[in-house]
């Protein structure tokens, strides 16, 4: 059962800082590129995948967390890659529960124009800002989280 959720564990990992790498830095600008004369749809569809890749990480996290005290116990808090797992949790969730919808909200307000043309421009241009530099940190941590646990300190 043990090499059951050790295997489970290195899937999870991957699953999730490879579900960031490739929505945040392949297919959401592939989709800017191929929709370049539909930004709007581009941002939806792009919206839509970083909604998703925010409940994996939640449910990710989840299990990598648990996995590491059932593990380790209360030595598990000592690691490192536990509070890197918190770390990447607690971004995931500000963005999911709060960048995200606020994202949403002033492209709603922002209707029936497209919200880049709108008064609301600089305050969704900043909050996206934010969002990605939040998603870019999470990415880095997941990939210090990966080559940490590759060394065998899960």
């Amino acid at each position: 059962m043990r090499r059951l959720t050790d295997a489970l564990y290195d899937v999870v990992l991957t699953l999730w800082v490879g579900g960031l790498w490739t929505i945040g830095y392949l297919v959401a600008p592939t989709l800017f590129a191929a929709l370049s004369a539909d930004r709007q749809l581009a941002g939806g569809l792009a919206g839509k995948l970083f909604e998703l890749i925010g409940w994996l990480g939640l449910g990710c996290a989840a299990y990598l967390l648990l996995y590491m005290v059932l593990r380790a116990g209360v030595a598990a808090l000592r690691r490192w890659t536990f509070w890197l797992v918190v770390l990447m949790l607690v971004l995931g969730a500000v963005s999911l529960f709060g960048i995200q919808p606020l994202l949403a909200q002033l492209k709603a307000d922002a209707l029936p124009r497209e919200v880049m043309e709108s008064v609301l421009r600089n305050r969704f241009a900043t909050w996206h800002g934010v969002s990605s530099i939040l998603y870019l940190v999470q990415s880095v941590l997941g990939l210090l989280l990966v080559l940490g646990s590759r060394r065998g300190s899960k």
